[in-house]
């Protein structure tokens, strides 16, 4: 409780210090002066994407190729958040005599945003490789219902998922990439064993003239020969234009002296 002096005012508390007026304002002025010569870090976004990290947590993209239903990641879950659906179907046998096999199809698969707190359990356990960290992040919805996204919205994302990075400068590439770069050497080479074998096959359909262009004859003397009549194939020829002069013979500067 408060004790009011003799004058009227409130007693101070002891200790206390009288603010001088206008010091909150000089102060205000002077952190936007000292903030006006800085360079502005403010993100244009979205005219500007954002550079993240290689290993950020955006969203769960689905390698539905690899998924084997195994329904790891869902029990795992800590959130229970992903939902999936399966059927079992029965697979002839390969050879003949041998036993039929059944195998899990994958129906449904969907991860609920609004529960998912990004741990990354599901991507660890999975044991073949069908769940992977996308950089994306811009899924927000009108409706947290919407936030539950299936495996369509899951398979695209995917593409988007940005390639491991290596450990060190030393270290050998993914087994995904390394995997990816020996079948492209490959077909680059069997399309190109193909070609040389289509040169080899029809070598003179590539050497013929096309069709409306006039063939070149390799033999340009004999083409001048060819157009000059009998008598003047004894006259002297003409020498060329990129010849080099002949010096007079002895007997032609003796006979005019």
């Amino acid at each position: 409780m408060s004790h009011a002096s003799s004058a009227g005012t409130p007693a101070e508390r002891p200790g206390a210090r009288r603010g001088v007026f206008g010091s909150g304002l000089a102060k205000g002025l002077a952190v936007t002066l000292r903030t006006m010569t800085r360079r502005s870090v403010t993100e244009h976004y979205p005219d500007t994407q954002p550079e993240l990290p290689p290993r950020s947590r955006g969203v769960i993209g689905l390698f539905e190729e690899n998924c084997t239903v195994c329904m790891l990641c869902a029990r795992e879950c800590p959130d229970w958040c992903i939902y999936i659906d399966s059927h079992k179907e029965t697979v002839p046998p390969a050879a003949p005599g041998g036993r039929e096999r059944s195998r899990n199809v994958l129906d449904r698969f969907a991860i609920d945003f609004a529960l998912c707190m990004y741990c990354g359990i599901c991507i660890e356990v999975c044991p073949f490789d069908a769940l992977f960290w996308s950089p994306e992040f811009e899924y927000a919805e009108t409706d947290i219902r919407e936030l539950t996204h299936e495996r369509d919205t899951l398979r695209e994302w995917m593409w988007t998922v940005p390639e491991p990075p290596p450990l060190d400068e030393g270290a050998e590439e993914a087994k995904e990439v390394a995997a990816a770069r020996k079948a492209a050497d490959k077909a680059a080479q069997v399309a190109e064993a193909d070609m040389l074998a289509a040169h080899r096959e029809h070598p003179a359909e590539e050497t013929a003239a096309p069709a409306g262009q006039p063939q070149r004859n390799p033999d340009p003397e004999a083409t001048d020969q060819g157009a000059r009549s009998p008598g003047d194939r004894n006259a002297p020829r003409r020498p060329d234009r990129d010849e080099a002069p002949r010096a007079p013979d002895q007997d032609t500067r003796g006979g005019a002296e």
